[in-house]
């Protein structure tokens, strides 16, 4: 499939279902969480798709939008093309929003449906949604509110599908396909308007490097990360264009026993869960004695100098053999067995775990984006890994580093603009050049690597993009806070530095702050921190001329204190 002679991503998902009679009945999506054995053919998600379309039709003119708030599991992705389909626009909301941001996003793209999943979801919303709003839910809800399945049963009793229209052929690459909002230096979430040719040009990107891996295999997935979130949205697409097979998997805590029963060939996923892995493959070795230690630290060893390329002797060979067949190969199945390669992307990935990972056998590929960019610029290419890198950037976007050593990136990913922010736009898009805000070079080998970030916003450990300054704000609102600083880049959790005259008020802080956490998103809450007396000041240089925090410089005296709270 030429994906650059593709229009739409609802074109994509029809001329991949119509290019062959034999996908039709092949097994495409698959929710963990029901105890069905059956999964959803590529012809019913195709028939479920028109179905739901042409209700949509009915509450939807073209560029309207539907906002979608759901678990990942098939009615999303379903819920999603059908959106465009009927000429709607998608905004995917995380299950983890803050009743403020939930408020915030359907007051700023004033949405004409929402779609929801169950009752626990419509509960954020419901009080923010207008008599206007059409309501949709997946899940049986109550009489008043109409759910998708019933739409699926009423369709079937009474209509035979063939009389469903064709796929919308009107949707062009330019046109916006959905809004993905992220969090903004300013405290409220950016509409990040992607288009259809946006994320189309991430999944050419992807398939040059995905057809190394699978090559004549067929593809399986196992996907947790949220549908909500601008990476596994565009993974949705890359499995569509290869025709995989989709397992959602049930949750966190069920990661590696669901791999085991999907047994997928490629898993996407964000640095929290490489480190969860490294954790616990690593205490597991530590706990090992005898000959069994020194073939896992052979493997370790072995696996690294293979890795970065160097000359093995044909002793160091033999000994790989059995560390390939008695170490790797056992850590393989305990994946499914089937395994070619994670990706790694939405956050910084750990050299040493990359490094860990890739010599005992499980290959990780990290890569590097953002919302703005659809969201991938570059990935590592399978046989070419340089873990300290993101890999070259993909063929269907450019890449050049300004003077001042900022990453720029331009092409069809680009977004199209903050929703309702032109001002916001013009910042970060100067002459076509998206302006990433994070500081890196190009290595001789022509891959990117990252070295800083220019701009204010701390990337968890789960990808999540969050407002230090907005946080930050909100607990200074106390008066016995002067200052603080949040931290929490590449970690599971924020923690904060609190600046109080008075040691002893540290309990009244905390009763303020537990209260402030009800408020906030749950990637938000800060859940640790360190009282200081010693204000940051312009004279100690922890304050600029404007007086905003020099993070930088607070973190070259306060990280061991900050380190010592995780």
């Amino acid at each position: 499939m030429e994906l650059s002679k593709i229009n739409s991503l609802v074109e994509l998902f029809f001329k991949k279902y119509q290019e062959t009679d034999s996908i039709s009945d092949k097994p495409f999506l698959k929710w963990l969480k029901n105890n069905e054995k059956d999964f959803l053919t590529w012809k019913q998600v195709a028939s479920n798709i028109l179905i739901l379309s042409e209700y949509l039709k009915k509450n939807l003119s073209k560029g309207d939008r539907c906002i979608l708030l759901s678990e990942n599991r098939p009615e999303w992705l379903i819920s999603d093309i059908a959106i465009m389909n009927a000429g709607g626009i998608t905004v995917p909301l995380f299950t983890t929003y803050s009743e403020e941001d939930y408020k915030y996003i359907i007051n700023d793209c004033k949405p004409k449906i929402c779609i929801v999943s169950n009752e626990l979801q419509l509960k954020k919303i419901e009080k923010f949604i207008s008599n206007e709003i059409k309501v949709l839910s997946i899940e049986n809800i109550n009489d008043k509110i109409e759910n998708i399945e019933g739409i699926f049963e009423r369709f079937s009793k009474k209509e035979n599908l063939s009389t469903l229209s064709k796929f919308n052929q009107n949707i062009a690459r330019k046109d916006l396909a959905c809004i993905i909002y992220t969090s903004g230096t300013t405290g409220n979430p950016k509409g990040v308007m992607l288009s259809h040719g946006g994320i189309l040009s991430n999944c050419e990107g992807a398939q040059e490097i995905l057809n190394l891996l699978i090559k004549n295999t067929q593809p399986v997935f196992l996907t947790w990360l949220p549908l909500s979130h601008s990476y596994e949205h565009a993974v949705q697409f890359v499995q569509i264009t290869l025709g995989a097979s989709v397992y959602y998997a049930e949750s966190l805590e069920k990661l590696l026993s669901n791999m085991s029963v999907a047994k997928p060939t490629i898993m996407t996923a964000v640095p929290r869960f490489y480190q969860n892995l490294y954790s616990k493959i690593s205490l597991n070795f530590s706990k090992q004695t005898g000959l069994k230690k020194k073939l896992i630290l052979s493997t370790v060893s072995l696996g690294l100098k293979k890795l970065n390329k160097e000359n093995i002797s044909l002793n160091e060979k033999v000994i790989n053999f059995f560390c390939e067949v008695l170490v790797r190969r056992k850590i393989k199945n305990q994946f499914g067995g089937e395994l070619k390669a994670f990706v790694s992307g939405g956050g910084a990935l750990d050299q040493k775990i990359g490094e860990f990972l890739n010599s005992i056998g499980l290959p990780t590929l990290q890569g590097y984006g953002l919302t703005e960019a659809s969201p991938v610029v570059s990935c590592n290419i399978p046989g070419k890994i340089k873990i300290e890198t993101v890999g070259p950037p993909f063929k269907t976007n450019k890449v050049k580093i300004a003077p001042d050593g900022e990453i720029l990136v331009k092409g069809e990913n680009v977004m199209l603009g903050y929703w309702n922010m032109a001002k916001e736009t013009r910042e970060v898009i100067k002459d076509n050049w998206l302006h990433t805000g994070d500081i890196g070079e190009i290595t001789k080998d022509g891959n990117l690597k990252i070295t800083d970030r220019k701009k204010e916003i701390i990337v968890n450990l789960g990808g999540d993009n969050i407002s230090p300054s907005k946080i930050e704000n909100l607990l200074c609102l106390n008066d016995k806070i002067i200052q603080s600083f949040v931290y929490g880049d590449k970690k599971t959790y924020l923690v904060a530095l609190i600046v109080c005259e008075n040691q002893e008020n540290k309990k009244e802080i905390e009763f303020y702050i537990e209260n402030l956490n009800k408020s906030l998103s749950t990637v938000e809450k800060v859940k640790k921190i360190k009282l200081i007396s010693k204000e940051f000041t312009i004279e100690n240089g922890m304050l600029t001329p404007t007086l905003k925090l020099k993070r930088k410089k607070i973190l070259e005296n306060y990280k061991e204190d900050l380190e010592k709270l995780y």
